[in-house]
């Protein structure tokens, strides 16, 4: 085990292993904690009594986070001519077709989220094995399947955020930045807790929300009372 320098040392030191937080505390520690110079992502770590093989417990959605994630999401609007100029003025960074699949099919990644009309996912679909694997795709359960172009980009500029759990049950998703104040990221984090605690499927048994911790980049994991959810 790699040694911990005297900064991880002392931030592990303030964090009870054996305790469940409840949302405030939890949102006020991570932030001690952080032993980073730069505005660290504070990610939630969400275990779920759901069987991912299913597709009615294969987790997944969208939620708006009331203050954002503090990061700015560069934002790719895969389109027909007709709506360039409608996703750029929405705010898109770039809006296309044929020269954008291209240039995904040549290797470029350099966006967050992709947007794509319905009538394009059959030239979206010839570098799905690119977008697939980094979590790209379009896809109409998360909203990035859409005529409404100017919604949707709006939505992921403003805070919409997709989830979905991964075969292991887990879901992870960022719910702001170190710099965010604890009161702003315990309601970030309240909203996806309670829009996850919504969507618990009828065929799943026993416990839904097994556990949920926070944590920043490097710092320890603070587990969370899922009770408070």
């Amino acid at each position: 085990m790699a040694k911990l320098t005297k900064k991880m040392a002392i931030a592990y030191q303030k964090v009870d292993s054996e305790k469940l937080y409840d949302l405030e505390e939890a949102m006020k520690l991570v932030k001690e904690v952080n032993v980073t110079k730069f505005d660290s992502s504070i990610d939630l770590h969400i275990r779920l009594g759901v069987d991912p093989r299913k597709a009615d417990q294969a987790i997944r959605g969208t939620v708006t986070l009331p203050h954002g994630t503090g990061k700015n999401k560069t934002v790719l609007v895969i389109c027909t001519p007709d709506k360039v100029d409608e996703a750029l003025e929405a705010g898109a960074d770039y809006a296309g077709l044929d020269e954008y699949i291209k240039k995904i099919g040549e290797g470029w990644t350099g966006i967050d989220v992709i947007i794509a009309m319905p009538s394009t996912m059959a030239q979206v679909g010839k570098v799905g094995r690119i977008l697939g694997p980094r979590g790209l795709m379009p896809n109409p359960k998360s909203g990035t399947v859409t005529m409404d172009i100017k919604g949707a980009v709006s939505d992921v500029k403003g805070g919409k955020i997709a989830f979905r759990v991964d075969k292991f049950g887990i879901i992870h998703s960022s719910v702001g930045r170190v710099s965010f104040t604890a009161d702003k990221l315990r309601e970030n984090a309240l909203e996806l807790l309670t829009t996850i605690q919504k969507m618990k499927p009828s065929s799943a048994k026993g416990t839904y929300m097994k556990s949920v911790s926070v944590a920043s980049t490097m710092s320890p994991g603070i587990n969370i009372d899922t009770k408070v959810v």
